[in-house]
This record gives C-alpha cells, sequence and structure tokens, in this order.
C-alpha cells in the first residue's frame, strides 16, 4: 500500500458568499486570528506527511504561492529594524513542495482535482478545502491517514449534519460502523432531506485512490451543472475499500460568514494571550 505524500488544496473558488472582503483577496488569504486558513491547512497536511502541496488556482490567486515564499526584502528590513522574525516563522517553516495548477473554468470540485491528474500519477492522495477549518490534536488529516494505514482504500472525513442541511452535503448511505469508522455503502451529492439516505456528510477532507482520476476525466455533470466529486468517489464503492471517519477535530465553516466570525472567536479563546482581552468584551456585552 503506497504511502499519502501528495494533498490537492482546490483554491480557485471566487469565495463569493464573503463578499466585498473577497473582492481582490483569495478567500483562503483571510487570516483567522493571525494566519491565514490556507497556512492553517498545509500546517495540517505537513503535520499528516505530506511532502507535496497542489494548489488549484485561478485568476487572481498568486498571492497564495507568494505567502509560502521566502520574503527577502521584508525580512531585511526588519532586521535592520531590530525586528524579531518570530512573526514570520510559521510562513518561512518548512512547507514542503509546493505545486501550482491553473484551473481554467470553474466546472465543479470534481473538475478542480482532475487538475492535478498528471502531478498525483499513480499515487493515492489527499485534498484538503481550506475553507472547511478543522481543530484537533492531532490534525484531521493525521487521524485519516492512520486510520488509512488500517483500512486502505478511500477515505472521507464525516459528520452527522442537521436534517435540514443535507442539501448542502455529500451525503453517505452508511455500512458497518466500528468505533468511528464507518463503510461507505454509496454517496449522493446534496440530496433533499426527504430523500437523504442518513444524515452523515462529508467535509472537506479525502483519502483517495488515483483511480478517481479516469472518472472525473469523463466529466458528467452532476448536481448544479458541474462535474461533482462525489458522483467520481460512489463509482469506487465496491471496487475499493471505502470507508468515512468522524475526526475528533472541530469543524469551522469559514467560508461563511457567521463560521468565519466564530472561527476567529474560538481560536482567540484558545490562546493564552488573547483569551482575557475576549472574555473580558463578552463579559461587558451581557
Amino acid at each position: 500500500m503506497k504511502p499519502v505524500r501528495k494533498a490537492i488544496f482546490p483554491v480557485a473558488g471566487l469565495g463569493t458568499r464573503l463578499l466585498p472582503a473577497t473582492k481582490t483577496m483569495p478567500k483562503e488569504m483571510l487570516t483567522v486570528v493571525d494566519r491565514p486558513l490556507i497556512q492553517y491547512a498545509v500546517d495540517e497536511a505537513r503535520e499528516a506527511g505530506i511532502e507535496q502541496m497542489i494548489f488549484i488556482t485561478g485568476r487572481g490567486k498568486s498571492s497564495l504561492v507568494d505567502y509560502f515564499d521566502m520574503s527577502f526584502e521584508l525580512e531585511i528590513v526588519m532586521e535592520k529594524a531590530g525586528k524579531s522574525l518570530a512573526a514570520l516563522a510559521p510562513a518561512r517553516a518548512n512547507s514542503g513542495e509546493i505545486v501550482s495548477v491553473r484551473q481554467q473554468q470553474p466546472l465543479g470540485l470534481g473538475h478542480a482535482v482532475w487538475c492535478a491528474r498528471q502531478i498525483v500519477g499513480d499515487e493515492p492522495f489527499a485534498v484538503l478545502l481550506p475553507d472547511d477549518l478543522m481543530i484537533g490534536k492531532p490534525g484531521a488529516l493525521k487521524q485519516m491517514v492512520d486510520a488509512y494505514a488500517e483500512y486502505g482504500g478511500n477515505i472521507v472525513c464525516a459528520q452527522e449534519v442537521p436534517a435540514d442541511k443535507t442539501g448542502s452535503y455529500g451525503i453517505i448511505t452508511p455500512g458497518e460502523t466500528v468505533g468511528a469508522m464507518t463503510e461507505v455503502k454509496g454517496l449522493v451529492e446534496k440530496p433533499k432531506p426527504e430523500d437523504a439516505p442518513s444524515r452523515l456528510g462529508v467535509v472537506g477532507r479525502y483519502i483517495l485512490q488515483p483511480e478517481v482520476m479516469a472518472i472525473l476525466e469523463k466529466g458528467e455533470r452532476g448536481a448544479g451543472g458541474e462535474i461533482q466529486l462525489t458522483d467520481g468517489m460512489a463509482k469506487l464503492i465496491g471496487r475499493q475499500p471505502f470507508h468515512a471517519l468522524k475526526v475528533n477535530a472541530v469543524r469551522h465553516d469559514c467560508g461563511d460568514k457567521a463560521g468565519y466570525v466564530l472561527a476567529n472567536l474560538a481560536i482567540a479563546l484558545d490562546r493564552d494571550d488573547l483569551r482575557p482581552k475576549i472574555e473580558e468584551y463578552l463579559a461587558s456585552r451581557g
């Protein structure tokens, strides 16, 4: 069984739910407390042993790759001013190899993943959606990689979703459940509540086998007229092992304004240097 060494980050989206902030800034560069969303995702991938980060970008997204480059001018200015470079340490740390691929048309998540086919080759790979901010120790992807070492095949991250929200997720038809791991018998993209086979929804972390690329290659359209990754994955069920893992992590939907604000609040409250002021403010609000 080949190890998972490569991860795809689909970051070509326009972030329309966060306008006007995302008019000129990629949503993945919006900061949660003091780090952009993309760094949280890359740090999570590095912890899981990922060596190659594949950014599927679009027009106006060059700052995502630039962020992980050395900023010589900035560092020289800071050194001359006697300022510490500690604030740059996270972005300056070894992020592994970063490869950028342009998605020419917004044809869906499945199409974005397919754009990385030449780089993925015949290896299993992970997919991380940066606006699904997952906070856990160890990280969500590390938990999935550990499960992959035992089960192999394809593994998706899943959580119970409200019945009236099934139309926003890929929903699993569950089989046998052992602990946090559930066998996947079927997948359907964004079903109506009355048609949903369960409330177990797929959220933004995946470990997939390369055979899914040949399925996505066909360009079949699904919900919303897009090439859906869920539809491609569904065709692997029965041909390869397929499981869903409920990870021990808190998910924040940072593609949503309320979710983004709550993520900032939650992470600030977990920091000793910020918690007192946040708690003082919240107390003053009654």
